[in-house]
């Protein structure tokens, strides 16, 4: 992150269907990313949080020359999505360049996947998993940190489908959540595939605070055509893919199914409600079956399965 003394934090409370309209704006007027995460609320009888539905987006402008400018253009995009889509209001705060970590404590707390998984933040204890299997991420405002629905719907997935003693491939890793999970649920060897070589750094960080040595998970930098040009784990009994839409629909016109074996999953998410059937309707061609779709407020994931046979052709009845 660049070096500046005060940050203008910058943040909007919305709802899951439209925190990624917002983000996408944000990110336009702030450098350093865009921050998403679940609103959760504690649950005493259960003693853990829950999420509410409502998610916190927010992204921070360096105050330097140039704020007054990028936060009057910020307010303007801001203001044109509510004329379209209500989204709520911006709030605004300034915070000290070493009051990062404080702040995210504020924001971040543990948060149970499933019935055995805890995504926990970095600083806490692990005693807070209560029985479960800790997932700890460290705070990075580029590659997620498992607050949004999507990561929280793969994990989900990831669980109830299971992964022990199987390879996996996770492609657009980010942070390494979704394979050091993975890793925790028992998986054998496991590939986090990223194209973007500041995302590599922050996942084997992220595997280290979990107790997993480097050699653990293959983290690398690249995208689909390199896992299939590789001599080996270019196919797995499950493959995940939490990107956005249009892309995962891209690849699966380019080959992202032959990453799966036969009989195995694709785990795909970052999918909007309004656009699983159409990604449906790519991958159905291809011989992936809907085994599944996970669902929370807006955010779609779904569990494709490869046959075990392949299908057949009929053949043409003129030869």
């Amino acid at each position: 992150m660049a070096n500046f003394d005060h940050w203008l934090e910058t943040s909007l409370e919305c709802s899951s269907e439209n925190a990624e309209a917002v983000a996408e704006i944000f990110s336009r007027f702030t450098p350093e990313g865009v921050v998403i995460h679940n609103i959760t609320k504690f649950i005493p009888e259960l003693q853990e949080e829950q999420a509410t539905g409502m998610m916190r987006v927010a992204a921070y402008l360096p105050m330097d020359s140039d704020l007054e400018i990028e936060r009057q253009k910020l307010e303007e995009a801001i203001w044109h999505l509510n004329q379209i889509q209500p989204v709520g209001q911006l709030e605004f705060q300034t915070i000290a360049d070493q009051d990062w970590m404080s702040l995210w404590k504020t924001h971040y707390r543990p948060i149970a996947i499933g019935k055995h998984l805890m995504i926990l933040p970095a600083w806490a204890e692990n005693d807070q998993s209560l029985g479960r299997l800790p997932v700890i991420i460290a705070p990075d405002m580029a590659f997620g940190t498992g607050s949004h629905p999507s990561t929280q719907l793969c994990l989900l997935a990831l669980e109830k489908h299971g992964c022990k003693g199987m390879d996996l491939i996770d492609l657009g890793t980010g942070s390494g959540i979704l394979a050091i999970a993975a890793a925790r649920l028992g998986a054998a060897r496991i590939l986090a595939i990223d194209n973007d070589p500041r995302a590599i750094p922050s996942a084997i960080h992220n595997a280290e605070l979990n107790g997993f040595e480097e050699n653990r998970i293959d983290f690398e930098v690249g995208s689909l055509n390199d896992v299939l040009a590789r001599n080996e784990l270019n196919q797995a009994p499950r493959v995940l893919a939490n990107i956005l839409a249009p892309i995962l629909e891209m690849m699966l016109k380019n080959g992202l199914a032959d990453l799966v074996v036969k009989g195995g999953l694709l785990i795909l998410g970052g999918i909007l409600k309004n656009q699983a059937r159409d990604l449906i309707s790519v991958a159905e061609p291809l011989g992936l079956r809907l085994v599944e779709s996970l669902n929370d407020e807006d955010w779609v994931v779904l569990v494709l399965q490869k046959p075990h046979l392949e299908i057949q052709k009929p053949e043409d009845p003129g030869n």
